[in-house]
Order: C-alpha cells, then structure tokens, then sequence
C-alpha cells in the first residue's frame, strides 16, 4: 500500500509541476531564446502550447504544435507506469541507458534541422489560436 502511494503522489507532483511550470512561462509571455536570436525554431519550440493543449485533452494540438516532444512524452507516460507497476511488484525499475538518451538528442537535432527547412514547414509550431 505504501508503494502505490509513493507512485500516486509521485504521479501528482510531476503533472503540478508541468503545470506550475506551463503557466509560469505563459505568465511572464516567455519567448524562446533560440528563436529571438537565431530565428529558427528549436527542437522544443511549442513544448509550452502543446502541454496547454494536452491540459485541454486536445491531443491533435498538442501534436500539431510540437510533434517529436509529444511523441516524446508519450514514450515517458508509458516508461513512468511500467515503472510504477514495476516498484509496486517489487521488480527492478528499467533504467534508461546512454544509448537510448543519445538517439532521442539525434532525432531531436535531426528535427530542429527539418522543421526550419521551408518544404518541411508543416512541422513548424501552429499558430496560436
């Protein structure tokens, strides 16, 4: 019982977090800094819209303003439940191993080079609704 507790609050206090976190950055109208002095889009232009939109359980925005994060966040809400189901059997947690982080920094760079490429502009942040 004490384990299902700890992933429980674990749970909450990340899903507060991002949302203090979203909101915070809305409140001071944050802007990228990547793109204010290259004007390029980053790998993580529209991170802060797309959780917004996952809020609202608008799932299509949240994909359309940033595609490869909320991929992203999909692979940690499911790596985060097979762990917590993992800790309460009792089992190892899986650990992320260097390989697997370094192909997520590869696609990333290979997606911020795309998505400032004109014919890819599909991939580029909606605009704000």
């Amino acid at each position: 019982m004490k384990k299902i507790f700890i992933v429980i609050l674990s749970f909450i206090v990340i899903v507060l977090f991002i949302a203090l976190l979203v909101n915070f950055i809305d409140f001071f109208n944050y802007k990228c800094p990547f793109e204010q002095l290259f004007n390029v889009y980053c790998a993580g232009c529209g991170m802060t819209r797309m959780f917004k939109s996952i809020y609202r359980l608008d799932f299509y925005q949240a994909f359309r303003y940033n595609s490869l994060m909320f991929i992203y966040f999909i692979f940690f809400i499911v790596y985060a439940i097979i762990n917590g189901v993992r800790y309460i059997e009792g089992k190892r947690i899986i650990k992320i191993n260097f390989k697997i982080i370094l192909i997520f920094v590869c696609l990333s760079l290979i997606f911020m080079i795309i998505r400032n490429i004109p014919m890819f502009s599909y991939f580029k942040p909606t605009i704000i609704r």
